[in-house]
C-alpha cells in the first residue's frame, strides 16, 4: 500500500494539504516504486458520466464504494467579465485533455470531475432550462451562517496516490511542464484563477494518524485507528446510497449530468468523546434502536452494505419520547427516500485536516439541488423540538458537533461539454 506506514500517511496528507512544488518533490521522492497507470488518447473510451466514479474505486468485502485517499476541490474563477470565449474552451479542454492522457481513470490513477456554478451560468444571456435545478447557495438551517462558494468553477481531483492529485492539480495551473510523463502543452492559468482550495482525506487509519495535530478532537486520541472518518464509524452504506444512474439527469441539454452541493463543516468532537459513550454516540449518528438493539459493533463494519435506517424511519416520533433522542442518520433518511423507497442523495464526504482544523467536506450528487435541501431540512429535526427533551442542537442526531462553514452548488455536465458550457448545453470550439 503507498502509503502504508503511519508516519508516511501523516507526511503525505500533510504535503497535499500544503500543495505547492515543494510538497510535489518531497511526494515524489516518497512515491511508490510501481508507475502510475498512464490514461487515453481515445475520448470515447471515457464514461460521458463524469461523475460516474464507483467502477475506479475500491470497493470493500461488502460492496461499499471506497473513495480515493486523497482528494483536492480547486474553486476556479474566470478571468473575464461575460461569458467565456471559444478559445477559452479550446485551452479548457486541451488542459483537462492533459489528465486523460496522462493518468488512468482509477483509484491508481486519477478520477475526477469539472462543475460549474449558478453565478457562471448568469454570465450569459439565456439562463438554464426550467428543469434544471440550480439556485443559488443559501443558509440550510436557522442556526448556520456559511460563507458561500459561488466561484464559477469547481474541480475536484482525488486518487490513492498523493503525488498524482498534487501533480494534477500543478499540470491544469501551469505548474509542471510533465505529468507522469505527459507534456503539459495547455493548461488553465490564462483562462482561470484559484480562488480556494481544500484538500482532505477518508480511509481507515488516515483520521486516527492525524488526529493529534488538529483542531476539534480532543486529547487522548479517540478516534478508533480503523475508523475511514474523525466521528468514529463507517458511512456511505452501498444500499443507503442513491446509484450514480439515478443522480443522473436523464433528458435535456446537459442529459449525463448531475448536481452537486458541496458543503464544508467544522467538527468540534471533545464532547463527542469526552462526554458520550459509546451507547450515545451509536444513538446520536444511527437511532436510539441502533443503541438499544446492540446493532453497532464497533465502527459498524458489521452492518455490511446497509446501516439498516429505513426501519428506524416510522418510530422517530415514539423513539424520542421514549429516550429522548433522535438519530442523525433516522433524521435524514425521512426526506432521502422517494416513493419507490429509492434513496436520492450520492454522499462522498471526506474528513479534511486544513488551517489545522478537523472538518468535513460534504460532496452530495443528487438530480436537483432541492432533493439536498429538503433532506438537510429533514436532518434538522425542527419539527421534533416540540419534545421536550429535544432542542435544536441537542439530543437533535450531531448538530451538536458540526458546525457549516461553507456552502455551494454547481452543475456537473456530461464529459463531452465539460470546458465551459453555455446555459443551451453546448461548448463551441473554434473552427479547425
Amino acid at each position: 500500500m503507498f502509503d502504508g506506514e503511519p508516519s508516511r500517511r501523516a507526511f503525505l496528507k500533510a504535503a497535499v494539504a500544503a500543495g505547492g512544488a515543494a510538497a510535489l518533490s518531497a511526494c515524489l521522492d516518497k512515491a511508490p516504486d510501481e508507475p502510475v497507470p498512464a490514461g487515453t488518447d481515445d475520448p470515447s473510451s471515457l464514461p460521458n458520466r463524469q461523475h460516474a466514479w464507483n467502477d475506479a474505486c475500491l470497493t470493500d468485502e461488502y460492496g461499499n464504494v471506497e473513495l480515493p485517499r486523497h482528494q483536492i476541490l480547486l474553486y476556479l474563477n474566470l478571468d473575464r467579465d461575460g461569458p467565456p470565449t471559444k478559445a477559452d474552451r479550446q485551452t479548457t479542454e486541451d488542459a483537462f485533455r492533459v489528465l486523460d492522457r496522462a493518468y488512468e481513470r482509477s483509484h491508481e490513477g486519477l478520477i475526477w470531475s469539472v462543475g460549474y456554478s449558478p453565478r457562471y451560468f448568469s454570465r450569459f444571456d439565456d439562463p438554464l432550462p426550467d428543469s434544471i435545478d440550480l439556485p443559488e447557495p443559501r443558509a440550510l438551517s436557522p442556526f448556520e451562517t456559511p460563507e458561500f462558494d459561488r466561484q464559477d468553477a469547481l474541480i475536484h481531483l482525488a486518487s490513492d496516490r498523493a503525488d498524482v492529485v498534487l501533480e494534477a492539480e500543478q499540470a491544469l495551473t501551469g505548474e509542471v511542464d510533465e505529468a507522469n510523463g505527459i507534456a503539459v502543452d495547455a493548461d488553465l492559468s490564462g483562462v482561470f484563477s484559484v480562488g480556494d482550495r481544500r484538500t482532505g482525506f477518508v480511509g481507515a487509519g488516515l483520521p486516527a494518524k492525524h488526529q493529534s495535530d488538529i483542531n476539534g478532537i480532543p486529547d487522548g486520541n479517540p478516534v478508533p485507528k480503523e475508523s475511514p472518518l474523525f466521528m468514529g464509524f463507517k458511512a456511505g452504506f452501498a444500499k443507503n446510497q442513491a446509484t450514480e444512474e439515478y443522480v443522473t439527469l436523464a433528458e435535456g441539454p446537459f442529459a449525463g449530468g448531475t448536481t452537486k452541493h458541496v458543503a464544508n463543516v467544522r467538527q468540534r468532537l471533545a464532547d463527542w468523546y469526552d462526554e458520550e459513550d459509546q451507547f450515545h454516540r451509536i444513538m446520536k449518528l444511527f437511532s436510539p434502536a441502533h443503541a438499544e438493539e446492540e446493532l453497532v459493533d464497533g465502527i459498524g463494519a458489521n452492518l455490511g452494505d446497509d446501516s439498516g435506517i429505513d426501519a428506524m424511519l416510522d418510530r422517530i416520533r415514539e423513539d424520542a419520547e421514549q429516550f429522548g433522542h433522535v438519530g442523525h442518520a433516522q433524521k435524514a433518511a425521512r426526506a432521502n427516500r422517494d416513493t419507490d423507497g429509492n434513496v436520492k442523495l450520492l454522499r462522498r464526504h471526506f474528513e479534511s485536516a486544513d488551517d489545522g482544523i478537523a472538518s468535513l467536506h460534504f460532496p452530495s450528487l443528487q438530480t436537483g439541488i432541492s432533493e439536498f435541501e429538503a433532506v438537510r431540512e429533514a436532518m434538522n429535526g425542527t419539527d421534533l423540538t416540540d419534545i421536550p427533551t429535544i432542542r435544536q442542537r441537542v439530543n437533535n442526531g450531531i448538530l451538536e458537533y458540526i458546525f457549516v462553514k461553507h456552502r455551494g452548488n454547481f452543475l456537473v455536465p456530461p464529459r463531452e461539454i465539460r470546458s465551459l458550457p453555455t446555459t443551451a448545453g453546448t461548448a463551441p470550439m473554434p473552427d479547425a
